[in-house]
This record gives structure tokens, sequence and C-alpha cells, in this order.
């Protein structure tokens, strides 16, 4: 096996995503830190349920729970949190004699779970936020599910409780019917291209800016050179090596760039027996209908073939790499969304 030419290639999670990694990391500095995390939204809210801002005691910032529109309001909370060691959830709105103060000028509401790290009867324990970092690190997906009513709450990992799994499922953290807020914390999304290409440059940038880990898989080393993906994880194994070493599951999505079948086809025929939820090719309707050809020889049935997004990229009319970048990334996007 030829070893990656940067990086470790397993999954990675943004620095703007590490918030429960901020705020262990404030705490254990002896700072102090909060965890606020949006768990219901009703109306035009601009940021989903689970999405989280981390405060030190020294005003310090990482995340979001609103875009910026209650950000100073949850500060203020937090900071008065880390001093009386008690929870709360604080509601946010908009009415129409409110709309410029602090509140969502976008109509919506939210509401705000703040618990301060550490000691505390209502407090978010350090050995729970300690594990939860431990399991995102691996990654492992786990969730917290918080109950307000007493405060307690515990680490919940797949396949212990259905309403649980379905959240990890839809990637999707929210309130239950009883009264529970269920945090989903799952490994990171990740593409995987085959294909140093041009399109390959913005189309990597641009994942990682939607919240992929991206990995770049390209035997020929004049193509897939340090220099031309600086800082970039990049593969120099045949595509389906790298496949089987990456193990693709139904949070990756993979991307074919190659033109050249000899490099494309060993990867679509992994692909097209993984779990991935995405399979793009690029190449115009006659070289798909060739490759479909070499896959039905292969044994390939007509409804696995069928998954293959190609040409790959909704038909916006892009031209540049660039704007082929974004219409893959749409594509891939609305694949997972709908």
């Amino acid at each position: 096996m030829i070893p990656a030419r940067t990086h470790n290639p397993h999954m990675t999670r943004a620095d703007h995503d590490l918030i429960p990694e901020a705020a262990l990391a404030w705490h254990r500095a002896g700072k102090g830190a909060a965890l606020a995390t949006v768990i219901e939204t009703w109306g035009s809210a601009p940021r989903q349920a689970g999405s989280q801002l981390a405060i030190s005691g020294d005003g310090e910032m990482t995340g979001s729970v609103s875009g910026g529109c209650v950000e100073g309001a949850v500060i203020t909370e937090a900071l008065d949190a880390l001093d009386d060691r008690k929870s709360r959830i604080l509601t946010f709105g908009v009415s129409d004699e409110t709309a410029f103060a602090a509140g969502l000028a976008c109509g919506g509401t939210i509401r705000v779970l703040v618990e301060p790290v550490g000691e505390g009867a209502e407090a978010l324990p350090e050995p729970l936020l300690e594990s939860l970092t431990a399991a995102r690190a691996a990654p492992r997906a786990l969730a917290i599910v918080t109950t307000p009513s007493t405060w307690e709450r515990r680490l919940v990992p797949p396949g212990q409780d259905p309403a649980t799994d379905a959240r990890f499922k839809s990637d999707r953290s929210g309130m239950e019917e009883d009264g529970r807020f269920i945090a989903i914390h799952n490994p990171p999304l990740r593409l995987i291209v085959i294909g140093a290409v041009h399109i390959a440059q913005p189309l990597l940038a641009i994942a990682r800016t939607c919240g992929y880990a991206p990995t770049l898989v390209e035997p020929r080393a004049a193509f897939g050179s340090a220099a031309r993906f600086p800082g970039e994880t990049i593969l120099d194994d045949w595509p389906d090596e790298a496949l089987a070493r990456l193990q693709p599951d139904a949070r990756t999505a993979i991307v074919t760039l190659t033109h050249d079948p000899k490099l494309d086809d060993p990867a679509i025929r992994f692909a097209l027996t993984s779990p991935a939820f995405y399979l793009g090719c690029l190449g115009s309707t006659r070289t798909h209908a060739r490759r479909v050809e070499r896959l039905t020889e292969a044994g390939f049935t007509p409804d696995q073939i069928a998954k293959i997004r190609a040409p790959v990229g909704l038909n916006i009319g892009a031209r540049s790499p660039a704007e082929i970048a974004v219409s893959i990334m749409a594509q891939i996007t609305e694949t997972l969304r709908t």
C-alpha cells in the first residue's frame, strides 16, 4: 500500500465545528465554559436544532446559535450561568414591536439551552463532555440526551434507543414528545474524489466549506502533487484499493473525475456495492453509455447502475471548473437532503 502524500486520511472536523472541544479546553484551562445549543426552532430561524455556541468565562466564543441575531444575549446568560452554575432554556423571537431589538429579524423563533460546564447539579458534567469529544475524535456516532425537567443527561450510542436511532439516520437533533432533547453528533460527512483534475481543486474547497471531510485519490503523482493541492489529504493508492481503505459509509459521497476507465471503473464498481449515499461520474452522455455497457458486462444490474449520477452535477449551465464544482456540490446536497 502506498501511503498518503499528506496527512492522515481519516475523517477530520473543520475547525469551526470543534465547539464541544473548545468548551472542554476552556474549562480545563480554568477559564470556565458554557455550551449553548439550539433545541427547537419555529418559522424562518437561521440555525437548525443542534447548532452550538461555546462561550468561555473570558467572553471568547466559537460557533453560532442564530447567525448573530441573539448571540449577545446568549453570551450574557452564559456568563450568568457560570456564576450561578445553573442551566437554563432561553426563548428568542421577534414581534412587530421588537423587530430590531434582541431577537430574530428574519421572523423566526428559537429556544436555546445554555449549560455551564463542570460542577453543579444542573451543569454539564466534565466527564460527559470528555466522553463526547473522544467519540467525535474517533470518529464515532454518539448522542447526548438531556431531560430539562430533571437535568438528567446521558450518552446514547446507536442501537440503544429507537428515537435516537431515528435522529441518527436523519442527522437531525431535536425535542421529543416526552420532553427529551436529543443532540446528535454524527461523524463528519465525507467526500472522496477520484482524479486530481482541475475540477477537483474547487470541489475539495467547496466540500470543506459545506462541512465535508474530503479525500483525493490519485495514483498519478504528477496530477496529485501537494503543490497543486496544498494541505489536502491525497492517497496514491489505486482507486478501488483506496476505497477499500477508506470504507465509504452512508455519510460518504464519491465523485469520479478522471475520464479514464482504468481509474474510474474500479472506483465505480467498488462504490456501487458500498453504502455511499452519492456516486457521481464526470463524462458526456456518450461516455456514460459506454460506462453502462462495461458495468453490465461486469454483472451489475440496471438498478445498481441507476445509482450513478452522470453526467455529474445539476444542469445549471456550468462551464468553468469552479462552476462545475458548484453544480456537483449542489447535486450532492440535493441527494443528501431530499
